[in-house]
C-alpha cells in the first residue's frame, strides 16, 4: 500500500527518467550510473521525492535505529610528504608545528579512550618520510598492550600502500603483518573520488584507483573489514560520483568487506585547491542531502549502512541527513583533527549523549554499536 501510494500519487508529476529510476529503486532493482547521475541533479519538487523515496527505503533496509559508536581519533603526525591540495592538516618535516607521536603515546591515549567509554580508536596520520610498516606494527602493538579489547581501526589504504612500498614489500605481507600486530578494521579513506582524472587534480602524489581497488580488496580477502568513503564537492561531478558509487559496489559484490559508506562533504575554507580558485567552496546542503539519498538507492541490498559525517555536515544538516537516507552518526571522535585543521566547524568531539538527543529529535531510536555494526545498546526514542 505504502509503495504503491507513493508511486500513483506522486511519480505522474515526474519525469519520466527521473520516475523510472524512483521506481526501479523501490523495486530492489540495480540503478546505472545514468540514473544515479539524473537523481544527483534533481531540482525543485524533484529532490523532495527523492529524499522520500531514499527515506523510505533506508526504512525498509534498516528501520528506525540510527547507530553511533563511541571512539576516539589518534592522528599520529602531521608530517605529510603527499600534499594533497584539498588538505589543509599536513606540515612539513620542517614545520614548527610539525609532529610524530612515539608509539608509547599513541597507546597511552588508546588506554585513555578506553576508560573513557570508547569501544574503537582510529588511527590516521601523514605519509611521513621518517616512518613505515615498522612504525605502524609497533603503535598496534602498542594500543593492543594499553588496551588489549578495544577495537583497532587503522591506516588507509594509502597508508598500506606506502608501507608495502618503502618496504618493498607485496600488499598482502604488508596487511598480514598490520592484522597479526593487532589491526582490526580498516577505513577506506583515500578514495576520495575513485576517478584517476580527477585524482591527478586534488591528489596528484596519492595512490592511483587500480592500487586503492587492489588494497581495500587484498584487506577483506584477509578478513580486515573497511569502511568505504567518497570525498566530493571539489571538481567532481555528478558522473564521478554515480562511476564511484557503482565501483563500491561492485568491489562488494566481490568481497563483501565494506562495513558502510561514509559520503565526506569537501571542507573548503583552507583548502589550497580552493584558495588558488581551481575548487567549488564544497557541495551546497542540497548537495550534500541528494548525495545520501542516491547512496542509499544505488548500494541498496550491497551496502546498507549509510554514514553522515557531522564533522563535515555539523549537527544539524547530519540530523537531516536522516531523512535522505541515513541511518548511522559515525562517531564520537574525541580528538578529531583533520577536519578542523581545513576549516569545519563542528568540534572535535560530540558526547554520545549529544548524538542520542539529535536521533531522538529526529524521531528515531538511537543506539550505541561496534566497529562492524553490532549493537551494544538501544536507548529509548523519548
Amino acid at each position: 500500500m505504502e509503495l504503491n501510494l507513493l508511486r500513483e500519487k506522486i511519480f505522474s508529476n515526474l519525469d519520466s527518467v527521473f520516475a523510472e529510476a524512483l521506481d526501479r529503486a523501490l523495486n530492489g532493482s540495480e540503478l546505472t550510473v545514468q540514473e544515479g547521475e539524473r537523481l544527483l541533479k534533481a531540482k525543485g519538487f524533484e529532490v523532495h521525492v527523492l529524499l522520500a523515496t531514499a527515506d523510505l527505503v533506508r526504512s525498509l533496509r534498516k528501520g528506525e535505529i540510527v547507530t553511533f559508536v563511541v571512539n576516539r581519533n589518534i592522528n599520529f603526525t602531521n608530517v605529510c610528504q603527499v600534499r594533497c591540495r584539498f588538505c589543509a592538516f599536513s606540515r612539513p618535516p620542517s614545520s614548527p608545528e610539525a609532529y610524530l607521536l612515539k608509539p608509547e603515546e599513541i597507546g597511552r591515549k588508546a588506554a585513555e579512550a578506553w576508560k573513557l567509554g570508547c569501544t574503537e580508536v582510529c588511527l590516521q596520520g601523514g605519509i611521513h618520510p621518517e616512518i613505515g610498516l615498522d612504525y605502524y606494527v609497533e603503535a598496534l602493538r602498542q594500543v593492543k598492550k594499553a588496551a588489549p579489547e578495544i577495537h583497532v581501526h587503522a591506516f588507509s589504504p594509502m597508508e598500506v600502500h606506502y608501507a608495502a612500498v618503502k618496504g618493498d614489500l607485496p600488499v598482502r605481507e604488508t596487511l598480514k603483518a598490520l592484522k597479526e600486530a593487532g589491526l582490526d578494521s580498516m577505513p577506506g579513506t583515500a578514495a576520495e573520488i575513485l576517478d584517476d582524472e580527477v585524482r591527478a587534480e586534488i591528489c596528484p602524489r596519492k595512490l592511483g584507483v587500480d592500487r586503492w581497488v587492489e588494497i581495500v580488496e587484498e584487506a577483506h580477502r584477509l578478513g580486515i573489514p573497511t569502511t568505504c568513503t567518497m570525498m566530493y564537492g571539489h571538481v567532481d561531478s555528478e558522473r564521478h560520483r554515480a562511476e564511484h558509487l557503482k565501483l563500491l559496489r561492485e568491489i562488494q559484490k566481490r568481497t563483501g568487506g565494506f562495513t558502510e559508506f561514509v559520503p565526506l562533504s569537501f571542507v573548503h575554507p583552507k583548502a589550497p585547491l580552493f584558495l588558488e580558485g581551481k575548487a567549488k567552496p564544497g557541495a551546497t546542503g542540497l548537495e550534500d542531502l541528494k548525495l545520501h539519498a542516491v547512496a542509499r538507492l544505488m548500494l541498496q541490498g550491497w551496502i546498507d549502512n549509510i554514514q553522515v559525517s557531522w564533522v563535515k555536515l555539523g549537527l544539524k544538516l547530519a540530523q537531516a541527513a536522516l531523512y535522505a537516507g541515513a541511518n548511522d552518526l559515525g562517531g564520537t571522535l574525541i580528538e578529531e583533527n583533520i577536519s578542523r585543521e581545513a576549516g569545519a566547524s563542528s568540534g572535535q568531539h560530540q558526547p554520545p549523549e549529544e548524538l542520542i538527543r539529535i536521533i531522538r529529535e529526529a524521531g528515531r531510536i538511537p543506539a550505541q554499536r561496534t566497529t562492524t555494526y553490532q549493537l551494544v545498546k538501544i536507548y529509548s526514542s523519548t
